[in-house]
């Protein structure tokens, strides 16, 4: 049966044209599937479901979304984060294949604020991930978020008392007034690729858009699961993030700012 699945032409020129009129006869598409981008179940038999192949450095892996959630597209990521790539969406009771699986990708909650430090305001963001981050490949439960991030130059906070040194390579992408990404070194250092992408663009606040432009830097802040939690207020944030630095759970890094 036909699928109502949306292809775009740089899909298209990835995969090749046999293979793209092969999904969209319905041949190698999964009936059910779960977005890719807002992690719900969808059926691309009943609503438009688009094809979103992500490239690494040696894998392509092909997911699905929701239409309403992103366009059929190209999105490059590093070779690490297609490494757990665990399910196949290649047909009902197939074998997994390499190039047929939908990637496993950590939820980070973004938040967006203005932090004071030393009587000035910066913009920040402060993110937390829903649940404990592994390290790609480990078998173990535990929770490698901060040394993942230390790893790539982030240093851990005991006190927002100055701002931490920039983490050149590393951006906040905003534009048109919106939060759209944070970026980090693309593959020996080729473009920049998402290290985390807004499934709809954010929308920041006038101050915050204005503190930005000031400084043309954002700070970022990240903590494990369950250390901030989500503050409905600026100083609820500021005192979960003074609470998550006295406990040796932040690590930040300003990025400088990509857009305006």
């Amino acid at each position: 049966m036909p699928r109502m699945l949306d292809v775009s032409d740089e899909v298209r020129a990835e995969i090749g044209d046999e293979e793209a009129d092969r999904l969209l006869a319905g041949e190698n598409a999964p009936g059910s599937y779960d977005c890719t981008s807002c992690r719900t179940p969808g059926d691309s038999e009943h609503e438009r479901t688009s094809t979103v192949l992500f490239i690494g450095d040696e894998t392509a892996v092909l997911a699905f979304a929701h239409a309403t959630c992103l366009p059929s597209q190209v999105v490059q990521v590093t070779e690490e984060q297609l490494r757990g790539a665990v399910r196949s969406i290649g047909g009902d009771g197939a074998d997994p294949e390499p190039e047929k699986v939908v990637p496993e990708q950590a939820v980070l909650g973004v938040t967006s604020g203005l932090v004071l430090i030393a009587g000035e305001l910066h913009p920040a963001l402060v993110v937390e991930p829903t649940a404990p981050i592994v390290r790609p490949g480990a078998t173990g439960t535990g929770d490698d978020f901060l040394p993942l991030l230390i790893e790539q130059g982030f240093l851990p906070v005991t006190g927002l008392t100055e701002a931490p040194p920039v983490r050149h390579g590393w951006s906040v992408l905003v534009a048109m007034g919106q939060l759209h990404a944070v970026l980090q070194p693309g593959p020996d250092g080729g473009q920049p690729v998402a290290w985390w992408q807004a499934h709809h663009p954010l929308q920041v606040t006038e101050g915050w858009r204005a503190a930005a432009n000031k400084h043309q830097q954002v700070l970022m802040f990240a903590a494990p699961v369950g250390s901030i939690g989500r503050q409905p207020r600026e100083d609820l944030l500021r005192d979960a993030l003074d609470k998550a630095a006295a406990n040796g759970r932040l690590v930040a890094a300003a990025l400088p700012l990509a857009g305006t």
